[in-house]
């Protein structure tokens, strides 16, 4: 075994573990950096043991290297400078990172670097996006090679003195990225990090969720679980009913389709992009009567300009729209439509698949809604969904047995074989909104990632103002072929959407933050974007 295969690294748990923090405190800010006056037992216990995680590395047993992360204010930098939020980057959420120390027999750098992955994941697994620390003067040339910023005047005493740094969490992963080989481009070929609009990366306990022995769906059990699916799924849209379906999003269209076919009464389609189109294809195949305002793809939806087509087809009783045009990531405005088929009494129908999952949807006032598994929720792909109000009766005359929402309502949503596993998984994923949260993680890294974009010269198709922050449709720069760069991502570890014939055919790549992204995979993205060379 190698020197670096004999090494741990870990968060410490166990008393002899804190024992040795205790003794390498002393031997490196007592005795090596005069930091804190000596004493006979030759340990030193932090001020801050009990609000401290360490991050050790071990050699077999014997510790070797540490450090302490705290986020809990004042932190010892707010002591010494006052309140340091003023020298620093807003809107963080800030740890303060102290007590480095390596023995001086274990100063060869892979103690140091296994630290740094260790800091890395436990920051990113506690959703820090800062860190500040007091660097050494002795070693202000590899803190600043870190990325590290200075801030504020020294701080010690003469016998020691310290740099206030701080350093955010996209300069860290850059950095990180070439000196710790973190996510090297060997492991994202065996799993590459999905940017797709599907199927998307998925969180382990989503995973985990789905790996287990299925039961039959005719028992109490999945009954129950299946009964809560559809509770978190009105919750989280404001619906008082949702059939599950098994099957792609195709299908619940087919079935809003369906349900329309029986109100036997001229209706309109909107169309501004490749899922607005496959709408008037589902009418068409339905034999529906409707009117269409195709826009050219990109285009945005404004209010006149539907009333005035509402106005002129007087007989319309029906209006169906795709609420986030994936093709194009333009979020059509769905409380505006919602206000001119209420006050014309029309019954509003949305396709929702992109949507759902992606920001806060209220579908109160809708007559149908069409939703996915494997989309915004961030599941396995294979369930869909149509979200309704009102009472539905089974239609055995008039409708196929699969697309009758009548015959699935009246078997308490389970006519047919359906899947314990995927209804699993998206329970699973369900879970994560019980608050606002995942609404505001994807905005931030969207709003993060458009400007960074622009730089790069890719033009993004969606005005800010109409964006949806979870589908990114990109215009690369000059002659670029959007086909080179997502061969050249793919081959990489990186798996963007362009190979659809609608992308193709339009020379367009994108970027969908759906499923398990991080500002992480999104900084190493970046990286690998800009070697691609995307000169004009």
């Amino acid at each position: 075994m190698n020197a670096e295969q004999s090494l741990h690294f870990k968060i410490a748990s166990e008393e002899p573990e804190f024992e040795q923090i205790f003794r390498l405190n002393y031997k490196t800010f007592v005795e090596e950096i005069p930091q804190h006056p000596p004493n006979p037992e030759k340990r030193l216990v932090d001020r801050f043991h009990h609000e401290n995680a360490y991050l050790i590395a071990l050699d077999g047993g014997q510790l070797i290297g540490m450090m302490a992360v705290r986020d809990k204010r004042p932190f010892s930098l707010d002591e010494k400078l006052g309140n340091i939020d003023r020298y620093l980057p807003a809107g963080r959420r800030i740890c303060e990172v102290r007590l480095l120390a390596v023995l001086p027999s274990h100063r060869n750098g892979m103690v140091f670097q296994g630290l740094l992955k260790l800091l890395l994941d436990y920051g990113l697994n506690q959703h820090y996006n800062l860190a500040v620390i007091s660097g050494t003067v002795r070693q202000q040339k590899l803190y600043k090679h870190l990325g590290f910023v200075p801030f504020g005047p020294l701080v010690g005493s003469k016998e020691a003195q310290f740099q206030p740094m701080y350093l955010t969490l996209e300069e860290f992963v850059e950095v990180a990225t070439p000196l710790l080989n973190v996510t090297s481009t060997a492991d994202r070929a065996l799993n590459p990090i999905s940017f797709l609009p599907g199927p998307v990366s998925l969180r382990p306990e989503i995973r985990a969720a789905l790996d287990q022995l299925p039961v039959s769906h005719r028992c109490d059990k999945f009954k129950e679980d299946f009964a809560f699916a559809q509770t978190l799924l009105c919750q989280l849209v404001r619906t008082q009913r949702v059939e599950i379906l098994l099957g792609s999003g195709t299908l619940a269209n087919d079935v809003t389709a369906a349900q329309l076919s029986l109100l036997s009464a001229r209706g309109m389609i909107l169309s501004n992009g490749e899922f607005g189109e496959r709408l008037l294809d589902h009418a068409r195949r339905f034999g529906l009567s409707f009117d269409a305002i195709e826009l050219d793809w990109g285009g945005v939806f404004d209010r006149d300009q539907v009333r005035q087509a509402l106005d002129r087809h007087g007989a319309v009783q029906w209006l169906w729209a795709s609420a986030c045009e994936t093709s194009t990531g333009i979020l059509n405005d769905v409380e505006m439509l919602k206000e001119l088929c209420a006050a014309r009494g029309i019954k509003l129908c949305l396709d929702c698949i992109s949507l759902i999952g992606t920001v806060p949807v209220n579908l109160q006032g809708v007559y149908l809604a069409s939703c996915v598994s494997g989309k915004g929720l961030g599941a396995f792909p294979g369930l869909s969904m149509v979200f309704y109000h009102h009472d539905v009766a089974p239609q055995p005359a008039r409708l196929p047995r699969y697309l009758d929402l009548g015959y699935h309502a009246q078997q308490q949503g389970i006519p047919f074989t359906h899947s314990s596993n995927l209804l699993s998984a998206l329970q699973a994923a369900l879970k994560r909104y019980d608050s606002p949260q995942p609404f505001a993680e994807i905005a931030e890294l969207s709003g993060w990632l458009r400007p960074r974009l622009r730089e790069l010269g890719f033009r993004i198709l969606a005005p800010d103002a109409h964006a949806s922050p979870a589908v990114i449709t990109l215009v690369p720069p000059g002659t670029n072929r959007s086909q080179r760069i997502g061969d050249q991502l793919q081959a990489a570890g990186f798996l963007l959407s362009y190979q659809s014939e609608y992308l193709r055919r339009r020379n367009w790549i994108q970027i969908c933050l759906m499923g398990d992204c991080s500002r992480q995979s999104l900084v190493a993205l970046l990286s690998e974007l800009r070697k691609v060379g995307l000169g004009s």
